[in-house]
């Protein structure tokens, strides 16, 4: 585990101090050291270790499967690298709804095993007493509104959530909930633009946006749809900064070729 230098590093108050200068706020996600080590590198601000492991690395259709002690041993990894981001854990789907006391060891654990910053839970008022008991234990938490993954076999579709008025109207209750109790941050998932504005507009805490439009106070992607690694996810809101898939499939192909061929190793890669 890596011991964060104390002059740079980010704290939940400094993402708070950064909202309100008016400073936008980079999140990218990581599940492993490699990965988070040049995350790290180049000064993102928060690093979300996200149950979205379970579709990018796992292989499975939802976020539903990935486990507690999976989340754990993804989030160690990450802690290896990081000298300056806050690191955020998603807690994995079963390990807080409808039991507080189970929410709070499960918080416990990540804090403990891991080494990371703070927790991230889905949801409103629903989990109102999770919250309640992890915050009181001293582990900061950052709220998850709008289109909750974990929660897709209640909903049974990705779409775009809150653009009837009384979701929309729920979701801003909820947002408020969240600061009042305590939680430093929100995601807000796929959600209209306007609603994400002015819901950033109204609270202190800052809101983070994925799919949530520009008026929010920062921006999270999954770090692998970004570099174009997953081909086969395309959401409006997901710009591809580069095309990793392509890259990798000509330099695993040139290798294969190349060891056939006999051209690999050659001389010079010899002892």
């Amino acid at each position: 585990m890596s011991v964060k230098g104390a002059e740079q590093i980010i704290t939940t108050q400094r993402l708070i101090d950064k909202k309100q200068r008016g400073e936008k706020i980079t999140m990218l996600t990581s599940y492993d050291y490699t990965m988070a080590r040049i995350l790290d590198s180049v000064g993102i601000d928060v690093i979300l270790v996200g149950d979205s492991a379970a579709n990018v690395m796992a292989g499975h259709e939802t976020t539903l499967p990935i486990t507690l002690d999976q989340m754990i041993y993804h989030a160690q990894s990450v802690m290896r690298a990081v000298k300056r981001a806050l690191v955020v854990v998603d807690l994995p789907f079963g390990s807080y709804q409808g039991n507080s006391k189970e929410a709070l060891s499960s918080a416990i654990r990540i804090m403990k095993e891991s080494g990371a910053d703070a927790v991230k839970l889905e949801g409103g008022e629903e989990i109102e007493e999770s919250v309640k008991r992890i915050l009181c234990a001293g582990i900061p938490i950052m709220g998850h509104l709008g289109l909750t993954p974990q929660s897709i076999n209640k909903f049974g579709t990705y779409a775009v959530r809150a653009r009837e008025a009384e979701e929309a109207e729920k979701l801003a209750r909820d947002a408020h909930l969240l600061e009042e109790l305590g939680c430093f941050a929100i995601v807000l998932e796929k959600i209209p633009a306007a609603l994400g504005k002015k819901v950033a507009g109204e609270l202190k805490i800052p809101m983070i946006g994925i799919g949530a439009g520009g008026g929010v106070d920062g921006q999270v992607l999954v770090a692998h749809d970004m570099l174009g690694l997953q081909q086969e996810f395309s959401p409006r809101f997901l710009r591809r900064y580069h095309n990793l898939y392509a890259e990798m499939k000509t330099a695993f192909a040139n290798y294969v070729s190349d060891v056939r061929s006999g051209n690999f190793p050659n001389e010079k890669e010899q002892y």
